[in-house]
């Protein structure tokens, strides 16, 4: 039962993994970008009806991350281009993800789905326990580990990285020594909206291969939770996204084996609810809040003409 545990928070922390690491980057440019949610989800149902239509998962993953560019290529325009309020468009990039997912959706509910394949290593995979926890995940699993490391390694060892962290904590100066604030924030916006349309095709390809409307049910607010817990951090994502998972997954376990007298719905939101005990924590620390928050989080930033 413990291995089964362990495979369930495996899939429930790969989304929030991807989708976390994405918007960390999106963060550290200085853009606050609240529609990861509604890319998610466009994700999500893009990805289910391509490879659905195709019969090829890849093609489905790659149409999802396509999609979740798309949004956030929207977002980024809106904000960066013309100014407009991050919070406030972020809210309606998700308002208009969830609806518009569901108005594409319509024709596949119900309908069968194509589950993307898991990877056999020889040797590895044949190990009692160890190989089918660590060696038999689907492509996916292990593509987020390695987003991860290549985050980490490009933030704070390479001179992309550093140009990144300068536009985020201090974009004027940044942009006097000749660097284009609108460009790098826009890029980094599309990586985050890739993330998130990666994190959304795991959902339908392979968290629960099929198409569930709102299917996503808030884990891209989850996601945006984990950049601020993890401090802005890559590394420590990796750590709040299988914490989160866990509780996910143990509270689905403990309703399937009537563990607790605790009823279901309450249950059910004991991943929300960890999410605000967590940020009330962080915020009541201010050196939590404080070390590695850009200082430019949120702020738009104008050239001169």
């Amino acid at each position: 039962m413990f291995e089964a545990v362990l495979l369930t928070v495996i899939t429930a922390a790969t989304p929030l993994l991807i989708a976390a690491v994405g918007e960390l980057v999106v963060e550290r440019s200085g853009v606050l970008n609240l529609g990861v949610e509604g890319m998610m989800i466009m994700g999500a149902v893009v990805g289910f009806a391509v490879a659905n239509q195709t019969g090829s998962g890849t093609l489905g993953v790659v149409a999802a991350v396509a999609a979740g560019m798309a949004m956030s290529a929207l977002f980024g325009f809106l904000v960066l281009f013309l100014v407009a309020n991050q919070v406030a468009t972020g809210l309606a990039l998700t308002i208009l993800g969830i609806g518009f997912s569901g108005l594409i959706g319509e024709a596949f509910i119900g309908v069968p789905g194509l589950r993307i394949p898991s990877l056999y290593i020889p040797g590895l995979s044949d190990i009692p326990f160890i190989g089918p926890v660590f060696f038999q995940q689907d492509a996916i699993v292990y593509l987020g580990f390695a987003l991860v490391a290549a985050v980490a390694y490009t933030l704070f060892r390479t001179r992309l990285g550093l140009v990144l962290r300068a536009v985020g904590d201090n974009h004027t100066s940044a942009h006097a020594l000749g660097y284009s604030v609108l460009k790098v924030r826009f890029l980094a916006v599309l990586f985050g909206g890739a993330c998130a349309g990666l994190a959304g095709a795991y959902m339908s390809l392979a968290y629960t291969p099929q198409w569930v409307e709102n299917m996503t049910a808030g884990r891209g607010w989850i996601a945006l939770a984990l950049v601020v817990f993890s401090s802005w951090l890559p590394l420590r994502v990796v750590a709040g996204a299988y914490l989160f998972g866990a509780v996910s997954v143990l509270n689905l376990h403990a309703q399937a084996h009537e563990m607790v007298n605790i009823p279901s719905q309450l249950l059910s939101s004991l991943p929300y609810l960890a999410t605000i005990l967590v940020l009330v924590l962080i915020s009541a620390n201010r050196r939590l809040t404080l070390v590695n928050t850009p200082a430019c989080l949120g702020k738009p930033f104008v050239p001169d003409r």
